[in-house]
């Protein structure tokens, strides 16, 4: 997606997510590291004010690539008082300019469930081996094609005390087995999500129950697909794309993450 290069901008995103600005303390590094073959390139953030080891997230972008608005988020964590890094699934951090670029890099990610995992838990050896990080805690978060990278990393049993959805994915073909999720799940999705329609979040739930997971969903009336992204509305009408940002929905979703986050971190 478009990325927002000044810091007016990088500040209206903070300010509408309603989370205020960032602490001062909050540093964000390029952070270089590999999965197999692959070089991949994520972005760390931490507080080094807090000298005590804290919680670490997982932040999974959206399927136009690891850009400005997935760092700001992984910013927005740090200011809250985790480590966050900002994962690069696709590799070499490419960012994706156009739709049909975008699809053809989840789709490769998607195709092959074991290169996800590779590189989802490079991730999770590069946030547990940073000494601000209590590599006990660990939770993660996605948008779009993050959050249904997220989920299936749950599914899978990866052992992770939290997932949450932002608008994700929520089909599989490799639904969760009974007692294999370890993951608390929360999925925030909009209820006029051509992406994510009723019958699909139904399945979803119904997925969820039958493997005994702990799971909430919550549907926003009105939301549609992208409801975080404040830049949305111009990404959509630019391709023709069923996005819109809500910022009832976008502040609200974010502090029932922070709620989850807050009860599986005691």
């Amino acid at each position: 997606m478009n990325t927002m290069n000044t810091c007016a901008r990088a500040a209206s995103v903070l300010l509408l997510c309603g989370v205020g600005w960032v602490h001062a303390a909050v540093v964000g590094n390029e952070v270089s590291y590999k999965a197999g073959d692959s070089v991949l390139k994520g972005y760390l953030a931490f507080d080094d004010a807090v000298t005590t080891p804290r919680p670490g997230i997982l932040v999974v972008h959206e399927w136009w690539g690891l850009n400005d608005y997935v760092r700001q988020r992984a910013q927005q964590l740090a200011g809250l008082g985790y480590v966050a890094l900002a994962v690069d699934m696709y590799g070499e951090g490419k960012q994706a300019q156009h739709p049909s670029d975008a699809n053809a890099f989840a789709s490769m990610v998607r195709a092959k469930q074991t290169l996800a995992r590779q590189r989802f838990e490079a991730g999770m050896k590069v946030l547990q081996q940073n000494p601000h990080t209590d590599k006990t805690k660990l939770a993660a978060i996605g948008y779009c094609f993050g959050g249904s990278v997220v989920l299936d990393m749950a599914r899978q049993g990866v052992d992770l005390k939290a997932v949450v959805s932002f608008h994700g994915g929520l089909g599989t073909d490799k639904p969760a087995q009974k007692g294999k999720v370890k993951a608390r799940i929360l999925v925030l999705t909009g209820a006029d999500d051509p992406m994510a329609k009723p019958a699909v979040v139904e399945k979803f739930k119904a997925e969820m129950q039958a493997a005994g997971a702990k799971f909430e969903v919550i549907s926003y009336p009105g939301a549609k697909h992208s409801f975080t992204n404040p830049e949305a509305d111009i990404v959509g009408k630019k391709f023709d794309l069923p996005l819109a940002y809500n910022q009832q929905a976008d502040e609200d979703s974010w502090k029932r993450m922070q709620g989850l986050l807050q009860g599986v971190f005691k």
